[in-house]
């Protein structure tokens, strides 16, 4: 009985002490800047994405996924500002302007899809003006799969099926985000 309760103690005490799969920005502060905002539909933003890191992924994590989700879109469906995946599984972080395909800042290997602005990489917030604060969701995934072959030009949302329908576990992030009606 002694041993039996030695090994519930042990196990308990272990899983306590678990590490939370978690993410983190040194650019994301609660509010999105006009870093982050959308430079085009009539925003002048500059349209970087922010640094992102995380820490403490689950055993068996083969690759990593990004997404960027405003569910407070005026769309029915919410608008997909992000989407990048095949991160390999050695990498914890995403410097601050990897969303733009162009820079090759992006891990190597990975791959950025279609967004609801209809091309691949980061496209930052533009709500509607006076439509008052947008949440934005930044989401780090691990995934069980190394590897999606997937078209760049793959929508969002069905990427986002097959990101979702592989995780292991997933942190994310909050911003807000609003255009007055003088604002751009």
């Amino acid at each position: 009985m002694k041993k039996i309760t030695c090994i519930i103690a042990i196990l308990f005490s272990s899983s306590l002490m678990a590490q939370n799969f978690t993410l983190k920005s040194k650019d994301l502060k609660g509010q999105l800047t006009m870093e982050q905002v959308f430079q085009g539909f009539g925003c002048s933003g500059e349209n970087i994405s922010p640094q992102l890191s995380w820490e403490n992924a689950p055993a068996g994590t083969k690759s990593f996924a990004v997404t960027v989700y405003d569910p407070d879109a005026p769309t029915g469906s919410g608008w997909w500002h992000w989407v990048i995946l095949n991160i390999p599984a050695n990498t914890n972080e995403l410097k601050a302007n990897a969303g733009d395909p162009t820079s090759n800042i992006a891990p190597k290997g990975s791959l950025q899809t279609r967004t609801d602005y209809g091309k691949a990489g980061f496209g930052g917030a533009c709500p509607p003006k006076g439509h008052g604060f947008h949440k934005y969701e930044f989401t780090v995934y691990a995934l069980k799969r190394e590897k999606f072959d997937f078209s760049s030009n793959m929508p969002a949302a069905q990427v986002n099926y097959m990101i979702k329908s592989n995780a292991l576990a997933q942190a994310t992030l909050i911003a807000y985000y609003k255009r007055d009606r003088s604002s751009k």
